[in-house]
């Protein structure tokens, strides 16, 4: 698979384009505006040229000439494989995944979701070929990350499940791991509420932020504490992950803490809003 879609140009998005193109894909990104547009690309330029100053990459510019990013979703009509990578809710992915299953038009593409907990059967089912629906759930950031989540619905073919780690192994060098079809996958079932763990005690007032991540850091060898963690995610994929998971299982532990929910409420998203648990410059 040469021909690469992506569906929205945010962190995500822009990491799913970033490395199919550094792999040599030929990759288009569809964007719901010319403004979402324009600051998707500027995200791309940012992230290669810093890669670039690293000496990680031999040429920004030759990259970013792989990627097109455009406004139509029509655009997308002759690729291989689309990965879908909008905010995380799903009547929103569902209605996009039935314009997709009407403008991709090779007979053997993949529509692929990037979702981190929504199941792959409610998008599967909203298109006449769920047996070439399967969740590719990326990792932020999606440059450095190497692993990639494989979801098939019980609808999705073998043939697409094996296509798709032929794509994420063999084309992008990622490592995948398989899942099944629940909300939250592997990572997220056991991340979230490890971290809502975390957000309720400081809530409560136990510990400050500060503390309970020097704490995992220092205490557990974590690589950061789970409330910077919730700040790079964005406390609204928190919350929406969060969510899907309450209504799947309906565990208390999986429900999102008053706090989580008021920050935002506000805005305060974490690293994307300049302000979550720690502000940013």
């Amino acid at each position: 698979m040469k021909n690469v879609g992506v569906v929205g140009c945010g962190l995500m998005g822009a990491g799913i384009a970033e490395v199919s193109a550094r792999a040599g894909l030929d990759v288009v990104v569809a964007e719901s505006s010319d403004a979402a547009a324009k600051a998707g690309v500027a995200r791309l330029e940012k992230s290669l040229q810093r890669a670039e100053a690293k000496g990680k990459l031999d040429s920004a510019a030759e990259v970013l000439a792989r990627i097109q990013v455009v406004t139509d979703l029509d655009a997308l009509a002759d690729r291989e494989v689309v990965v879908e990578a909008i905010l995380e809710d799903e009547a929103a992915k569902v209605a996009l995944f039935k314009r997709l299953d009407e403008i991709v038009t090779a007979p053997d593409a993949i529509l692929a979701s990037n979702t981190s907990s929504i199941p792959i059967m409610k998008l599967g089912v909203a298109t006449s070929r769920p047996t070439q629906v399967i969740g590719i759930h990326f990792f932020n950031p999606v440059p450095v990350l190497q692993l990639v989540e494989l979801v098939p619905s019980l609808l999705t073919s073998d043939d697409t499940t094996a296509r798709s780690r032929a794509f994420v192994e063999g084309e992008l060098g990622k490592q995948a791991i398989d899942c099944q079809d629940r909300a939250g996958f592997v990572v997220n079932a056991l991340l979230i509420p490890f971290i809502l763990s975390a957000i309720r005690m400081m809530e409560s007032g136990f510990a400050t932020a500060e503390d309970i991540d020097r704490g995992l850091v220092l205490g557990a060898a974590h690589p950061q504490g789970p409330l910077a963690l919730a700040d790079l995610i964005g406390l609204d994929t928190t919350k929406a992950v969060a969510e899907s998971l309450y209504e799947e299982f309906k565990e208390p532990l999986y429900a999102a803490p008053p706090l989580l929910q008021r920050m935002v409420d506000a805005g305060l998203l974490g690293r994307k809003s300049g302000r979550g648990f720690y502000t940013y410059g």
